[in-house]
């Protein structure tokens, strides 16, 4: 389904006014089975879905991960953020989510913020040790980093080591002790060298992520989350 579908004037989400005055309609194609992660509105992810079933202003969330949070009480408002391959576009979006069935819930209200050429995946701030391996014909040694966040989609990472933008190597972290570690295939984005300390912060990409990775880190990151809301 397309945007003219969506957002005809019949039947389709409402766009917010800062959304209508900055063009939103123009090469966004929001369709039925994108990703997107629900949020809460002091970003504390809630869970990952697909989302299905445009009619009007509602849609529904085919839950894939587990609950991150309890929700109390509902229709419980939230920010839907989505991600349009075909056009490397961030949507979002914000609703009322209520359950329907077993890993179903039904979005009202359904409402795009905003649509930006940024990325769509929700991050969670970390400080883990981790290590990265460059790739052969060049240096294949393996060299310590931090891992600073991580998303399914990328992390950042500080290395006292210089890489250049387009530089690609493999990114080696175990982000809990109880957890497999994970390797990944990673492409330098951008580079932000670090007044504070002798170093560069690199934002990555993912590169050849397999679903069971994808999958890996949700379960990591919503491990984590609990971990940190347990201790508060």
């Amino acid at each position: 389904m397309g945007l003219f579908d969506l957002f005809g004037k019949k039947a389709g989400a409402k766009l917010s006014e800062e959304a209508e005055g900055s063009g939103v309609q123009e090469g966004l194609e929001i369709y039925s089975g994108m990703r997107v992660e629900v949020t809460t509105f002091d970003d504390q992810l809630l869970f990952v879905a697909k989302l299905m079933e445009f009619e009007g202003d509602t849609a529904e969330l085919y839950q894939y991960s587990e609950l991150g949070a309890p929700l109390n009480g509902v229709p419980f408002h939230v920010k839907i953020r989505g991600y349009s391959a075909c056009k490397r576009k961030a949507v979002y979006m914000e609703g009322f989510i209520a359950p329907e069935l077993k890993h179903m819930w039904r979005v009202e209200s359904l409402i795009v913020r905003k649509v930006e050429n940024d990325r769509a995946f929700f991050r969670l701030n970390v400080n883990v040790d981790a290590s990265v391996i460059g790739l052969p014909p060049f240096d294949a040694a393996e060299k310590a980093c931090r891992l600073v966040n991580i998303s399914i989609g990328g992390a950042y990472i500080f290395s006292e080591e210089k890489y250049a933008i387009g530089s690609k190597f493999m990114l080696r972290v175990k982000l809990l002790e109880d957890r497999p570690e994970s390797v990944l295939l990673c492409e330098v984005l951008r580079v932000i060298e670090k007044d504070e300390e002798a170093g560069y912060e690199y934002g990555c990409r993912f590169l050849e992520i397999t679903e069971e990775d994808q999958q890996n880190i949700t379960q990591d990151m919503f491990a984590i989350q609990s971990k940190k809301l347990d201790i508060c």
